[in-house]
């Protein structure tokens, strides 16, 4: 029986939230080696994307990996390394489509139909791999002095242009407004804490009808378009925070949706790879701020 990858990876999801764990949160906390740790990285360099990064983040999570760099079997082979026997691998997936022609029964004309799907792929954690180059080995974590503001966070979320009007004590975005409203940073346990809750709140700031006119249904608070809608902010925030190199603490305000998450993802084995989808988008929709903001310069 073919494997359905769709629900395999929700079943995945799933378990860790009943367990009360969010797989996307980011796992390292140490600067590493090869650069400024982001999101789950591939043996070339290159981040992973979408429902990759929580797959990735999650199976870190649980065994406890310190490098945040994966490779296939062949791709650890080529670098003269091995997989040390009995180690299981983590599952990935990529999209691709199909384009395949159809007559009309009625016409006879012939026309293409696009076919999208996806197939998955396993990989290891470099924790998992012997013999390789030491920059792809985690490095032990430095001391450093406490911060109030980060100055490379600053400038990414000024650059995005978001009207944001500080004080109060509650952070939210206000669609009628297109107001994102954040307490004072001193509000806050710390600057990193700060930053990841801005991130969230700039991710709901995507889903305006002049941006990217993001709506689930969502009719009243705590609905499942309201779950959902929330879902893509807490991924888009885990994004963005791995992007600027910040491990924010889990927040406990959050808590309360873990139910409505794991009742969406029962109820759509889909609803997982919606919400990374969109929350993958709201970011990149953000970072391009950033690159029309140097080209103005």
């Amino acid at each position: 029986m073919k494997a359905d990858i769709y629900q395999e990876i929700t079943d995945q999801i799933v378990q860790k939230l009943e367990q009360g764990v969010k797989p996307w949160h980011q796992p390292w906390k140490a600067e590493h080696s090869a650069g400024r740790i982001s999101r789950p990285l591939r043996g070339n360099g290159l981040p992973y994307n979408g429902i990759n990064v929580l797959m990735l983040w999650s199976a870190a999570i649980e065994h406890g990996y310190s490098a945040p760099i994966w490779m296939t079997f062949k791709q650890a082979n080529e670098l003269g390394a091995h997989v040390r026997k009995g180690e299981t691998g983590t599952l990935v997936v990529y999209a691709d489509k199909i384009i395949r022609k159809e007559t009309d029964t009625k016409t006879g004309d012939e026309a293409e139909r696009v076919i999208p799907f996806i197939k998955g792929y396993t990989v290891f954690n470099v924790d998992q791999i012997e013999g390789l180059p030491s920059h792809y080995y985690g490095q032990p974590e430095q001391p450093t002095d406490p911060v109030q503001r980060i100055a490379h966070a600053d400038a990414f979320f000024a650059a995005i242009g978001a009207k944001i009007v500080d004080g109060g004590s509650r952070a939210c975005y206000v669609p009628s407004t297109d107001n994102i409203h954040m307490p004072c940073i001193d509000f806050f346990r710390d600057a990193i804490s700060y930053y990841a809750t801005l991130a969230h709140e700039c991710i709901h700031w995507t889903r305006h009808e002049s941006r990217l006119n993001r709506n689930f249904g969502r009719k009243r608070f705590g609905d499942e378009g309201y779950a959902m809608e929330e879902l893509v902010a807490e991924l888009g925030a885990a994004f963005l925070s791995a992007d600027l190199g910040l491990t924010p603490e889990v927040r406990e305000d959050h808590a309360s949706y873990i139910g409505s998450w794991i009742k969406v993802l029962k109820n759509d084995k889909r609803a997982i790879f919606t919400a990374a989808s969109h929350a993958q988008r709201a970011a990149d929709l953000l970072h391009g701020f950033q690159t029309k903001n140097c080209a103005a310069a």
